[in-house]
């Protein structure tokens, strides 16, 4: 799956996840079912009136506006998702992050005649493949992506950490604490060694030992640091 980065009004930098083809399609799929089955309906149920020959174009008309509209009105109205692209966890953004404005789903609509319909989707496979940034013809002449809104976790977004195999725990009265509040020292640790906030790891240092009871002539960082690693180890040998 590819990244790009969007930077926000706070010059904070995000890294955000483009949707990868085989999702794309399964949401094309099921776009296409949908619509499928509601002209299919719509079909039996004006075959079931009784209009004139001369009055069915316009009823046929007046029926099919919904679904020739279907990418438009969705994407327009559900923040950039469809029914399939919900189902997928997909939404439609500008490059930036931000929302996209009507004009730039119209764009997006338009161009799906050339990109998907003229070329039974050839031409959208094709250029999101050479482009990048999981963008078909229709994204780049109106500057948006599809993103992926489904989670990523790494493994520095869990408890675990790597451990040497000759790993020799310190204190075994880290068995104390739960997952939930190991979770949570480990992203105040984390945070505070990005941002180099030394009084939140002394006081994590308090804490832990106030818990614990564990006494030490470890310094702060090298102490929870290795409070961490002693949790992962023991709750890997469970």
């Amino acid at each position: 799956m590819e990244q790009f980065q969007i930077e926000t009004a706070q010059n904070i930098t995000i890294d955000q996840n483009t949707s990868n083809l085989g999702e794309r399609m399964l949401a094309y799929i099921i776009d296409s079912f949908i619509i499928g089955v509601y002209v299919i309906l719509m079909f039996i149920f004006l075959l079931s009136l009784d209009i004139e020959p001369a009055d069915q174009w316009a009823f046929y008309l007046i029926m099919g506006l919904p679904a020739f509209f279907y990418y438009l009105l969705f994407e327009t109205l559900s923040d950039g998702k469809t029914i399939g692209k919900g189902i997928m966890s997909l939404r439609v953004v500008m490059l930036d992050g931000s929302k996209p404005s009507f004009a730039n789903y119209f764009v997006r609509w338009v161009l799906r005649i050339i990109d998907v319909t003229m070329t039974s989707g050839g031409g959208a496979v094709l250029t999101i493949l050479i482009r990048g940034k999981g963008q078909r013809i229709g994204d780049i002449a109106a500057g948006t992506t599809v993103i992926s809104e489904k989670k990523k976790v790494s493994l520095n977004d869990t408890l675990l950490r790597e451990l040497p195999l000759d790993y020799k725990p310190q204190f075994p009265q880290v068995t104390v604490f739960k997952d939930n509040e190991v979770q949570t020292i480990k992203e105040l640790y984390d945070s505070a060694k990005r941002n180099g906030d030394h009084n939140i790891i002394v006081s994590l240092d308090k804490r832990i030992k106030e818990v614990t009871g564990i006494q030490t002539t470890l310094h702060p960082i090298d102490f929870v640091d290795v409070v961490l690693k002693d949790y992962n180890f023991y709750t890997q040998k469970m």
